[in-house]
């Protein structure tokens, strides 16, 4: 059987040795993917108004070869509008729902996806969540990078659910 390729998308300040794509990453080679993870420097002083074009030119040279399944962390979800053009299924870890390029992006998708976010993250906005995709995890009291506060088993507990999810996901979306 030829296995699936998934490309994972940093974050601004969280690339994809960090523990959730670390997880996440495992996750999707026990599942049948192979990883191409994306490396990046985001320029000093990037500002809002430019970030989805700079995130679609790092990301869009990866999309050169198939690709079964894109994964992005908070400012990787600016490649949504990437994901939706090519009908490519997508994990996003954190998105920043609070962008309109995102949400605009997100409800014109045809190709399932996963939104996976915290309540105590600033960017995530569980009612458009809900209303987006069925395909959701909500942490409660997790921040941004889906830690929650008091003992760190708590936090493990959290990165544990992102796995079953992901994994759960790409089960039930078989073709990906």
């Amino acid at each position: 059987m030829a296995r699936r390729r998934a490309v994972l998308i940093p974050g601004q300040f969280y690339d994809t040795r960090a523990p959730l794509f670390a997880y996440t990453g495992e996750t999707l080679r026990r599942a049948g993917f192979d990883l191409h993870e994306i490396s990046w420097q985001v320029p000093a002083g990037l500002d809002e108004d430019r970030s989805a074009a700079w995130v679609a030119e790092q990301v869009a040279p990866a999309l050169t070869e198939p690709t079964d399944l894109l994964v992005g962390k908070s400012l990787g979800s600016l490649a949504a509008p990437l994901a939706v053009d090519r009908r490519l299924p997508a994990v996003w870890l954190t998105p920043l729902l609070h962008l309109p390029e995102v949400m605009t992006a997100l409800e014109r998708a045809t190709a399932p996806f996963l939104l996976i976010g915290g309540l105590a993250d600033p960017t995530w906005d569980a009612a458009e969540a809900r209303r987006l995709t069925s395909h959701m995890l909500e942490i409660p009291d997790a921040d941004h990078s889906l830690m929650v506060p008091g003992p760190l088993v708590r936090s493990a507990d959290a990165l544990g659910r992102v796995c079953l999810a992901v994994d759960a996901f790409v089960q039930i979306n078989r073709t990906l």
